[in-house]
């Protein structure tokens, strides 16, 4: 029997793999609304690590679940952040320069 570390580990390395090839063959007109779509799931991340940052510390690995749901929240937070500048970044190559 596989141990379930071991497996949830194979799981991981593949979506590793998986989301690199996946991103870099987007087509940058594809890239504003990718980014548009990943700010929306990361918010619905950070309500499942802030469910999980609550859990009660009398259940045996509370402390596990809430560091590791106060870290999802803190990474999720820093991917919305990053993924708003980039895109603002984005539709400001398509407005119009002034001219001086």
């Amino acid at each position: 029997m596989v141990d379930p570390f071991v497996f949830y580990l194979a799981i991981f390395v593949l979506a590793i793999f998986v989301g690199y090839y996946v991103v870099w063959s987007v087509t940058p007109a594809l890239h504003t609304p990718l980014m548009a779509v990943t700010n929306a799931i990361s918010s619905v991340i950070i309500v499942g690590a802030l469910i999980a940052a609550a859990a009660s510390a009398q259940v045996d690995g509370g402390w596990v679940a809430k560091g590791a749901g106060g870290l999802a929240a803190a990474l999720a937070a820093v991917n919305i952040f990053g993924g708003f500048l980039v895109t603002q970044r984005m539709l400001a190559m398509y407005k119009k320069k002034e001219k001086k």
